[in-house]
């Protein structure tokens, strides 16, 4: 969805910020929507996180203007500015019990302390974490503390929540847990989730939309599935998911490994010869030399087979197809 510079709860246009030759964002526009899960992906050095902090505050632009709810707020301080921010590290103060870091804030904003009470109970209670609210920081899981933070942060009831990475120190499982949470919660509470990750799996799984980040600059903004289906450059297209680009009869296209077939015999399709065969469990891997030069990769659901039959097709002669409907054509750069 997106959302008008009106309507935008976050909203930033031509945003800067150098650091010396360094261009770290370089000109992002971005109108956020009330109640919108949106995430800021891209590598490391991509602008991302630097941009995030200059919505918190954290960093001042060199230009550009920041607006939360149509309010400029790009030269107030972060605690002039209705917004919270998670952090990868927690930032629990170790000395207080979980209820007190989550009254905290309140505390500082002097809310009498019964209503203190009452909304830091909800808030733990919205993170799973009823009954913690004696416990110390050191008694809790990795995954425990990040969830304090998060009910620190949202019992200020701020207009947006920033979060910055927040599930990078967690293990696999744990993360991916999280992930569901995270949304849940989100649509639970009806907040401005403003989220930043490297991680595409963990942007295509909790998104409204994401925006991809490279080089300081926005490549693309959509939906989920369209930066996934329709990638516009070929810089999302191998950023997010694994992406074959192809140049054919003066077109460059991609095309995800997932929808190609592997097919044995002759017929129509690309033949080439089988480099490697890598069994994933529920689907194999195939890497495909092709005889018109170039390797292509694709990913066939084991339906009907083994480890020991995926083996066998390494060095084999096969041809790939797939359909003309999902082929996307694509860009150098914007």
């Amino acid at each position: 969805m997106a959302a008008s510079t009106e309507t935008a709860d976050v909203s930033v246009s031509a945003l800067r910020k150098h650091y010396g030759e360094v261009k770290a964002v370089d000109g992002v526009d971005l109108d956020i929507a009330r109640g919108e899960f949106f995430t800021m992906l891209g590598p490391s050095g991509s602008g991302k996180t630097t941009t995030l902090r200059m919505i918190a505050g954290f960093e001042r632009p060199d230009g550009g203007v920041i607006r939360l709810q149509g309010q400029d707020v790009s030269s107030l301080p972060p605690f002039d500015r209705d917004v919270n921010t998670v952090f990868q590290d927690y930032a629990l103060f170790p000395h207080m019990t979980v209820q007190q870091n989550v009254e905290y804030g309140l505390r500082v904003k002097k809310v009498p302390k019964a209503e203190r009470r009452k909304r830091a109970v909800e808030a733990l209670r919205m993170v799973r974490l009823d009954g913690y609210g004696e416990r110390k920081p050191g008694q809790l899981s990795g995954g425990q503390r990040q969830r304090v933070a998060l009910a620190r942060a949202i019992v200020n009831r701020p207009k947006a929540l920033l979060l910055d990475e927040p599930l990078g120190a967690l293990d696999l499982k744990l993360r991916q847990e999280l992930q569901i949470e995270l949304k849940q919660i989100q649509q639970e509470l009806g907040l401005t989730f403003v989220y930043v990750t490297h991680d595409q799996e963990e942007a295509l799984t909790m998104s409204d939309r994401i925006a991809v980040f490279n080089e300081g600059k926005i490549e693309q903004i959509g939906t989920p599935a369209e930066m996934y289906e329709h990638p516009r450059t070929e810089f999302v297209a191998g950023f997010i998911g694994t992406s074959n680009v192809l140049e054919r009869d003066g077109r460059r296209f991609t095309v995800r490994p997932e929808k190609i077939r592997v097919l044995e015999g002759n017929g129509e399709g690309e033949p080439g010869i089988v480099r490697a065969a890598v069994y994933l469990g529920a689907a194999t891997r195939f890497v495909v030399a092709l005889d018109r030069g170039g390797e292509l990769v694709a990913l066939q659901q084991n339906l009907e087979v083994s480890s020991s039959d995926v083996r066998a097709m390494e060095g084999k002669r096969v041809r790939l197809a797939w359909s003309p409907d999902v082929e996307f054509v694509i860009k150098e750069g914007m």
